[in-house]
């Protein structure tokens, strides 16, 4: 059976491995490295909205509490921006968040989220998998207790707080996949006074038969709503609905990329402050920024890095391409249900679509795209390192200006565009990312960056 180990947003696997004792392993394991920490407030267990989740939650609970500690739970699975905000909101110790996220329903997964709210970074989890143990309970006196509490509330206000829109004349349809958004994005646009057409809200733990991912091809019954009910905006979650993706009346889905563009820029018109994205990012942040005065700082895949990089540097806006973003002021976790009242605030001012032809005219064309090779685990390594003596001198024609090695192998070509080649931290497969002006050259650099690889793996 797989080993228990937590890569770039914690332990995700198939439920014939996600067994309920191994869960409980982990759950002792954070018990024993909050307690050496020094750590004895509350921690909290949220879950989403597969069949499992709740009873694994629970398991999760039992092991916490049989070692001391006072364990919150919400009502019903929420998304992992909740239970998040409430670790910072109500000082706790952290949290365990049963959720594998995105993936399809045959999995499930569980994360540690510190005290701050961010995302764990690597010393924290190699700490914990240090630790996993078989749970070692105190005598049932001697336990914590087990209660359910409100994260809504508090969330909201906070969001309403952070963005302080008037959404009245708005009409904006929710897309909650099946997942833990539901109810929940649609409720804080409709209380800044959106009108909101919600799809896809009923739980369902097979997510109506699609992996609860918000990519495009997976969108479609929200691009149909958005045209059938004249809406202003479309919003997706995952199934956590940490992360978010948009629909709007001219473009159908928008590409993330474009949507952190959008959405700084629109931060910077009433504020200031440098953007954190990620190496497989588009640069357009990074005109943007120029155009203000700003900075923009690269990190490598995963939210954790931008996390910490947003508070290294007191950042405005952080994200990703894959639809990760957190503002500052928030607890520095992605959150798509805040991000969700973000772009429609923005859309309140101009219309997306107009805004991002706007900056797209002002900045240059930019489009983005990325492809997956199946590439078992064990040989990302390799394949990394077997690329490090292969790279070329240009690719599809274009010269390399520069190579950054920061996640992978990042070619910087002489005419601005870029390819990125890197190991994925959830999945079996290497990555393939390409930026440039058009769709013709990203398929270009996208068939380059295969050819290079394929006969690595």
């Amino acid at each position: 059976m797989d080993a228990i180990s937590f890569g770039t947003d914690g332990w995700r696997a198939t439920l014939d491995t996600f067994t309920d004792d191994r869960l409980r392993i982990v759950g002792q394991a954070v018990a024993d490295y909050l307690a050496d920490e020094g750590f004895d407030d509350p921690v909290f267990v949220g879950y989403d909205a597969r069949d499992t989740s709740r009873g694994f939650a629970e398991s999760l609970a039992e092991v916490l509490a049989g070692n001391g500690f006072d364990v919150l739970l919400p009502e019903r699975d929420y998304p992992t921006p909740l239970v998040a905000y409430a670790i910072a909101d109500r000082g706790l110790s952290g949290a365990l968040m049963v959720t594998a996220s995105h993936n399809p329903a045959e999995y499930n997964g569980v994360k540690f989220i510190p005290s701050d709210g961010a995302p764990a970074l690597p010393e924290v989890t190699e700490a914990i998998v240090e630790r996993l143990a078989e749970p070692d309970l105190l005598p049932e006196d001697e336990r914590g207790t087990i209660a359910e509490v409100d994260i809504v509330t508090p969330h909201f206000e906070h969001a309403r707080e952070l963005v302080d829109a008037d959404l009245s004349g708005l009409t904006v349809v929710h897309d909650a996949m099946h997942g833990s958004g539901r109810g929940v994005t649609s409720a804080l646009l409709e209380s800044a006074g959106a009108t909101v057409v919600s799809i896809r809200d009923e739980r369902d733990s097979n997510f109506g038969g699609t992996p609860p991912e918000p990519s495009a091809e997976n969108l479609e019954p929200l691009v149909e709503a958005v045209e059938e009910h004249d809406a202003d905006l479309g919003v997706a979650n995952d199934g956590d609905a940490d992360r978010v993706a948009f629909v709007t009346p001219d473009r159908g889905h928008l590409d993330e990329n474009l949507f952190f563009a959008a959405a700084y820029d629109y931060m910077l018109e009433s504020d200031s402050g440098p953007a954190i994205r990620t190496v497989s990012t588009t640069f357009l942040i990074d005109r943007i920024a120029e155009a203000h005065g700003e900075e923009v700082f690269e990190t490598a895949v995963g939210f954790k890095w931008v996390a910490d990089a947003m508070k290294e540097h007191d950042a405005l806006m952080g994200g990703e391409e894959s639809g990760g973003f957190s503002i500052r002021g928030h607890v520095r976790e992605k959150d798509g249900v805040l991000m969700g009242l973000l772009g429609a605030a923005a859309v309140a001012e101009e219309p997306m679509d107009e805004r991002v032809d706007r900056l797209l005219d002002t900045h240059g064309d930019i489009v983005a795209d990325k492809i997956g090779l199946d590439c078992p685990d064990s040989e990302k390594g390799r394949v990394i390192d077997d690329l490090d003596d292969e790279l070329p001198e240009q690719v599809a024609g274009r010269d390399i200006a520069k190579v950054v090695t920061l996640d992978g192998f990042k070619l910087l070509l002489e005419d601005g565009s870029w390819l990125l080649v890197r190991p994925s931290g959830t999945e079996p497969m290497m990555r393939v990312y390409a930026e440039a002006e058009s769709e013709d050259s990203v398929r270009e650099l996208l068939e380059a960056g295969r050819e290079l690889v394929a006969p690595l793996i």
